[in-house]
């Protein structure tokens, strides 16, 4: 197994309007494979902004939004994700609300779908968003990836429940600024009592009131950051080693003395 170069695009939101918000990542997509990227993660909800009390915001499964990740997907050859509100498949007449879906695409057009476990309740998300059920790994080229998405960052025993099957941490967010404090905290707590890569990445810009300050990261094992940016959009780049993860639980042997 060799390491596997991700790409985390730290962007603004076009607030509803999907269309632009594509336009405006396109290049940002084609910039990260041409550094050598092969998994490119965008923003939670990154084709909308969060606002899933707006009425319409949501979209069926397999809508706009993921069409997107699979076009970019399979025209470049690389794993492409992000989340959006979708409404299940399976959903019952009786709820319809959408779930906040975190997509990965991989280069086949295949889709990989984590529907986001942890409503905000401090904001009333339950009344919007569905809750999922079912945690989502991908196995990306021998690097063993588990799928998370903003809020669910604060539980620290989901990602202990996959601590062992996990090489990396996907998280996508939509992270306010006043807390910001508590993302970069808590990305790298997560790096290091999972000794696992933390691939974290949150948006900038505005959107429903809030400011949002970006500090998405990569951070490995060891609790080293490889990468990060605050403030503005960039793209940050790092490889990720299998392997690495593997030496370190095997010299630090923290994850046997769990109970």
């Amino acid at each position: 197994m060799s390491a596997i170069r991700v790409a985390a695009v730290q962007h603004d939101i076009v607030w509803h309007d999907r269309d632009a918000n594509f336009e405006h990542l396109v290049p940002m997509i084609s910039g990260a494979v041409a550094s050598g990227a092969r998994v490119v993660l965008l923003t939670e909800t990154f084709s909308t902004g969060f606002s899933f009390d707006t009425p319409g915001i949501a979209e069926p499964e397999g809508g706009s939004s993921s069409q997107f990740l699979r076009r970019m997907a399979t025209t470049h050859g690389v794993w492409v994700g992000g989340s959006c509100p979708e409404i299940a498949a399976d959903a019952p007449d009786g709820d319809q609300r959408p779930s906040n879906a975190f997509v990965l695409v991989a280069p086949d057009g295949t889709e990989h779908r984590y529907r986001k476990i942890h409503p905000f309740s401090h904001a009333d998300e339950e009344r919007y968003v569905r809750a999922g059920t079912d945690f989502v790994s991908v196995d990306i080229d021998g690097l063993r990836c588990s799928l998370f998405v903003c809020y669910d960052l604060r539980f620290a025993d989901e990602f202990w429940t996959l601590a062992l099957e996990s090489d990396a941490y996907f998280v996508v967010a939509n992270w306010p600024a006043k807390r910001r404090l508590h993302w970069s905290s808590l990305l790298r707590a997560r790096a290091i009592e999972n000794q696992s890569y933390v691939v974290g990445v949150n948006r900038v810009g505005s959107g429903g009131g809030l400011e949002y300050a970006g500090d998405s990261a990569i951070i490995d094992p060891l609790g080293e950051v490889l990468a990060t940016g605050a403030g503005g959009e960039t793209i940050l780049i790092a490889d990720l080693d299998p392997a690495h993860v593997a030496s370190t639980r095997d010299h630090f042997r923290f994850l046997q003395d769990r109970r």
